[in-house]
């Protein structure tokens, strides 16, 4: 059996010869008139049919180029789109870390105090340890114990330091301590790190007036964190009456999971350190 396309192509083939043969026939030289006539009429039919088919394949033939061409102009305008597309992500976060650095900038103005502006190049993937590595170091002037803040509140303190990096100690650490102020009632106690990633204001009496949106400072009385930075807003606040002290939980201010970049505060000491190596 003959496929579908082989069948056309054999009558395609057929109406061919058919159209050759009656148009060599018709020669009005040796054909009498009205035998030319009926001969020429007899063909007509498939001279016609042959004409559309060759208009239709041509047409065919012509729509299948145009139709390539699209295609290839499709795939064009795709990588065009595509590479819009990076740029527009590109000029979209360099925007974004624009707004970042300029709000740094403008809380550095704002304060008297020496700042080095860092970039977070990485984080501590266990859950054991709430530490990020800042890309400045030795060879910036810097040394453990100086304290990292942004203008939402205190990031942490650096714990270790090598030539061109340093580890920063989070105050959501377990570790970490900073001797903190309410601010409305000026009752004191220390911030530490929690294992659920918030911070809890350890000592503070029970006899103390604390309530929930209640604001945290730092004090300055533990000698690394200038007095009056921002810590965290309390969250909740449970009182044992069995105890001397109530249980307070503190939401910080600095989201840790979005930080990218961070200030590290000089002390004056340090500054001469830096300034005669």
């Amino acid at each position: 059996m003959f496929s579908r396309t082989s069948v056309i192509i054999i009558f395609i083939v057929v109406l061919l010869a058919i159209n050759i043969i009656g148009v060599s026939m018709v020669d009005e030289r040796k054909l009498p008139f009205d035998t030319g006539r009926v001969v020429i009429a007899s063909i007509s039919p498939f001279q016609k049919l042959m004409d559309k088919t060759s208009d239709h394949c041509k047409n065919v033939w012509r729509h299948y180029f145009q139709l390539v061409s699209v295609s290839e102009e499709n795939d064009q305008l795709r990588n065009q789109i595509r590479l819009l597309e990076n740029k527009l992500a590109e000029s979209s976060e360099i925007e974004l870390a624009n707004l970042r650095l300029r709000k740094l900038l403008i809380f550095k103005e704002r304060t008297n105090m020496q700042m080095l502006a860092s970039s977070v190049i990485a984080k501590d993937p266990s859950a054991l340890f709430k530490t990020v590595m800042i890309n400045k170091g030795r060879q910036n002037g810097l040394s453990s114990g100086l304290p990292v803040v942004l203008p939402e509140g205190i990031v942490g303190q650096i714990i270790s330091v090598a030539e061109n990096y340093s580890k920063v100690l989070l105050i959501t650490d377990g570790n970490s301590a900073v001797d903190a102020l309410v601010q409305r009632t000026r009752a004191r106690g220390l911030v530490k790190g929690s294992a659920l990633g918030d911070c809890r204001l350890a000592y503070a009496l029970r006899k103390d007036d604390i309530q929930p949106g209640d604001i945290l400072i730092s004090s300055g009385l533990d000698g690394v964190f200038p007095k009056g930075l921002r810590l965290g807003v309390v969250k909740e606040v449970v009182q044992d009456s069995r105890g001397i002290f109530q249980d307070v939980t503190v939401s910080p201010y600095v989201d840790f999971e979005k930080i990218e970049e961070a200030l590290v505060v000089l002390t004056p000491l340090q500054r001469d350190a830096s300034a005669n190596p």
